[in-house]
């Protein structure tokens, strides 16, 4: 089985991406390429931030996990990223999620069950 095994977030700046990312999510930031920043989160598969693609609010969405998205949202927002989409409900078995744009401009998605 070929599962997810990493992602890459285009960012023009990616040591401000690393700190949005980290404040906001907890995740791990390794700064030993200041081009190419590399996090991970405990559990879970990583990936990188990249200055060589330009961000954009079209293509792939990563979805973080959020346990409580509507706190979240606010926490992403006094960060003084823009909410795209609010929390919206998929369906009692498969959730909720939001979308915001990061620091970059990027389309970021949160996903969560409640």
């Amino acid at each position: 089985m070929h599962g997810f095994c990493h992602v890459e977030i285009p960012t023009t700046d990616a040591k401000k991406s690393g700190e949005f990312y980290r404040k906001l999510f907890n995740w791990n930031i390794d700064e030993s390429n200041p081009d190419y920043l590399m996090f991970s989160t405990p559990g879970n598969d990583g990936g990188g931030f990249t200055t060589s693609s330009k961000p954009s609010k079209e293509g792939v969405i990563v979805y973080i996990e959020a346990e409580d998205i509507e706190s979240k949202l606010k926490e992403i927002e006094a960060a003084g990223a823009k909410i795209i989409k609010g929390k919206t409900g998929i369906s009692p078995e498969f959730g909720f999620f939001a979308l915001f744009a990061d620091p970059s401009g990027n389309t970021i998605g949160l996903w969560g069950r409640k």
